[in-house]
């Protein structure tokens, strides 16, 4: 397989297989918590063009930024999206449901007033037409809080739940909702995500509700570094992409080129907007926190191009880009990031933009250096 040393220029790719992707990880080095102190990671600095490695501190993150350079920050914010329940079949007696056992669904993305697609689980057994109903702590009896309907069914536990109207839904999953801890983060009890995960599992600028998992990147930020950041004369935006189902799903595809994402929504402000199109005019760097973000900006700077335009428009909309090998990046310029999964489609982002086997050198260093891994773990700068 050949797929280049940078991810800035076109390429062929030929018969580029997922298993290219995969890393040896010891499990002890997947963080199960967040730091005690947030900001307080490592931080593996990536040089893309020489593939020379650097260990150093999230704390110092602002160092490697100056005047000019435009950071871009993902603000969307986590659901309390996990609901543990009870379904009711179908069937009734006399107008009284008929239980059918418990039930866990995780919300990835509203599409409609009150229909929502979901994993569930167990989710062989739940089935269209069903009921499902929620109270407080999920225990036996009381009113249910929320109810819906299961109204289609697909692979893998997915389905598409159309819940019974009632005032402030999101309040009520704020009530009886568990943050959405990826699967690899492993507590005594399925629901026991905790006080601390609910302020640690979200970045400290999040402000639009609607993501099933954190843009893990920012969650290194804090106010403190987000002013030395802007003291160093760097602009520093926002955009929203809310994380949907294809971070829970794995890669099921042999080949890059059969891998589809599912969609995801976004907004760009007109402010955001603006400062990548004048940081371009300019040539100056824009440093993207995160793959959601990068994902954003590519997009829609390959929807600008389509047009005959360089650079991006302010609008609302959704994607579905698979960034991989090849990709000639059109926005992002650096690139913070976390340690991803093997043979996940974050790592052939990462590794689109500083080459596979310069990212794979970077990740056997971290293993051999001890860093922490995935969602709660430390970070890479690849400038």
């Amino acid at each position: 397989m050949h797929c280049g040393t940078r991810g800035g220029g076109s390429l062929r790719i030929e018969s580029v297989l997922v298993t290219d992707f995969d890393f040896e990880l010891p499990e002890a080095l997947i963080a199960q918590h967040p730091p005690v102190v947030r900001g307080s990671s490592r931080m593996l600095r990536v040089d893309r063009s020489t593939g020379e490695l650097r260990d150093d501190w999230f704390a110092n993150f602002p160092e490697h930024l100056g005047k000019g350079d435009l950071l871009i920050l993902n603000d969307s914010r986590v659901l309390p999206a996990r609901l543990y329940g009870t379904r009711v079949g179908r069937d009734t007696q006399e107008g009284s449901p008929r239980p059918s056992g418990r039930v866990e669904v995780l919300l990835t993305q509203r599409v409609g007033s009150e229909t929502w697609t979901a994993l569930v689980r167990p989710g062989r057994k739940v089935q269209v037409g069903e009921r499902l109903l929620f109270r407080d702590g999920s225990e036996p009896g009381g009113v249910p809080l929320l109810e819906a309907e299961v109204l289609q069914a697909g692979e893998f536990g997915e389905r598409t739940l159309r819940f019974a109207p009632v005032a402030g839904f999101e309040a009520v999953l704020e009530k009886i909702g568990h943050m959405p801890l990826p699967p690899y983060i492993h507590r005594e009890k399925a629901a026991a995500d905790t006080v601390e995960d609910k302020t640690r599992y979200q970045t400290v600028y999040s402000r639009s509700m609607g993501s099933a998992a954190a843009p893990t990147a920012g969650l290194h930020f804090t106010d403190e570094v987000l002013q030395a950041v802007r003291a160093r004369g760097v602009q520093v935006e926002t955009v929203t992409l809310h994380v949907g189902l294809g971070t829970f799903q794995p890669v099921r595809a042999e080949r890059l080129e059969e891998i589809r994402l599912h969609e995801e929504h976004y907004t760009i402000p007109e402010a955001t907007a603006e400062a990548v199109n004048e940081a371009l005019r300019e040539g100056r760097r824009v440093i993207a926190a995160g793959t959601t973000t990068t994902r954003t900006l590519e997009h829609c700077a390959l929807e600008g191009e389509a047009r005959g335009q360089r650079g991006i428009e302010a609008h609302s909309g959704s994607t579905s880009i698979f960034l991989s090998p090849g990709h000639r990046f059109r926005v992002v310029g650096g690139l913070l990031t976390n340690f991803h999964l093997p043979q996940s489609t974050l790592l052939m982002l990462v590794s689109a933009f500083a080459g596979r086997e310069r990212v794979l050198a970077a990740y056997a260093h971290a293993v051999e250096e001890r860093y922490r891994f995935f969602s709660y773990g430390d970070c890479m700068l690849l400038l």
